[in-house]
């Protein structure tokens, strides 16, 4: 029986072994035992989506949404009324719980595999970003208190914090550990994203040839830096206002031999360039990590540095307009949950009446779907599609073009 039960197990339905993951100069070492927490964590995520997950939306349909009809005479019709039945669902209480307790192991276990090496990760950030030359931070930067006062995901400081002088801490916990929130669904490097972006473009686009490309909220430069090995002769300029992780991106891209993005800390709400100074404008899983003010601005500065024929995208989760009551319900379980307070305002935004607003044009609008795009030889594609409501590595895009 069990020997069935394994066959049954196709290779894709397990995350891929942490031992696969990226490795460059700024990547903290890891033992034996992480790899094995790190693994652990990957599996526990899966099967909380595979397996509990399912569960939860079986009680709602089949328990907490006939009682609610039953006593309204209709159908829950807003997240916030599936939230209400659901909060007293052990199902939904398990699932929640497992889920905040995996996240707050993830971060844990990245801080201390980083912490005990973190002078040396300090030291060599710093020799290879001077070697490079592309690293520019701005002491005098007032880091928006959206970032500052905000534990991202439930990392110990967030981004901006600072244990000690010339820290990259944040940076290294964030990069170690993704591989294994994501279950490898980045890919090894976690540049899923960029990647992704770049076939967009050469899809969509194929003549598209940028001279300048901006990345706001870059961090440390993930999905950054796939854009710059697509366009070897853009100048590009990786914009955030963490200097950890700005230390960390510069020195990570100088190890893996990338020398055309300058990291550079800044406000993206008001950036120092020139108007029309970009031909592409992008940022990944940002604009939920700052205010509903910021957008605003952080949209009218795109409309402002953005080339005639230029082009703008974000990626971010799906927006909540014209979506399932319940679905909404899961997918704002990061708002209340995992220290995202700005999520929910976020996602419930028209972003393309946003744009119009700052001065784009309907027709210069457009909303699509995009996914990751990893070494499928390393990680297989799964032959059902399991929904996890916000880790799948997939994305809702919007953006601007000619």
């Amino acid at each position: 029986m069990h020997a069935q039960k394994q066959a049954a197990i196709s290779a894709a339905a397990v995350p891929p072994d942490y031992r696969v993951v990226g490795r460059h100069a700024m990547m903290p070492l890891v033992s034996h035992d992480d790899v094995a927490r790190f693994n652990f964590l990957a599996n526990m995520n899966r099967f909380l989506s595979t397996q509990l997950l399912p569960g939860v939306k079986i009680t709602y349909e089949q328990r907490a949404k006939p009682r609610y009809e039953r006593e309204a005479g209709r159908a829950p019709a807003t997240r916030k009324e599936v939230r209400q039945l659901m909060s007293h669902e052990a199902p939904y209480q398990n699932w929640s719980a497992l889920r905040r307790a995996t996240m707050e192991s993830r971060q844990q276990i990245g801080r201390s595999v980083v912490l005990r090496q973190l002078p040396e990760l300090v030291q060599r950030a710093a020799q290879l970003s001077a070697n490079a030359n592309n690293l520019q931070l701005d002491p005098n930067l007032t880091v928006p208190r959206y970032i500052s006062a905000v534990e991202q995901h439930c990392m110990p400081g967030g981004y901006s914090s600072e244990l000690i002088a010339q820290d990259v801490s944040p940076a290294a916990n964030y990069d170690v550990g993704i591989f294994a929130t994501t279950g490898g669904g980045l890919g090894r490097f976690g540049d899923g994203g960029g990647l992704a972006v770049v076939e967009w473009l050469k899809r969509e686009h194929p003549t598209f040839q940028p001279k300048r490309i901006l990345d706001l909220g870059a961090g440390l430069g993930h999905n950054t830096l796939p854009l710059a090995q697509a366009f070897p002769n853009a100048e590009l300029i990786a914009v955030d206002v963490a200097a950890p992780m700005l230390r960390y991106g510069a020195a990570r891209a100088a190890s893996m031999g990338v020398k055309s993005v300058q990291f550079v800390q800044a406000n993206a709400e008001a950036l120092s360039y020139p108007d029309q100074h970009f031909d592409l404008i992008m940022s990944c899983m940002f604009l939920h990590e700052t205010s509903f003010v910021a957008i605003q601005k952080i949209f009218a500065e795109c409309k402002r540095l953005l080339a005639p024929n230029g082009i703008s995208i974000h990626l971010e989760q799906p927006q909540y307009h014209n979506m399932d009551p319940y679905e909404a319900f899961i997918r704002d379980w990061d708002a209340h949950n995992n220290n995202e307070p700005f999520w929910t305002t976020m996602h419930e935004l028209d972003l393309v009446e946003l744009a119009q607003k700052t001065g784009f044009s309907r027709a210069q609008c457009f909303e699509t779907g995009l996914e990751a795009v990893v070494d499928e030889a390393l990680f297989p594609k799964p032959k059902k599609k399991v929904e996890d409501y916000g880790r799948n590595a997939a994305w809702y895009a919007f953006g601007t073009a000619p």
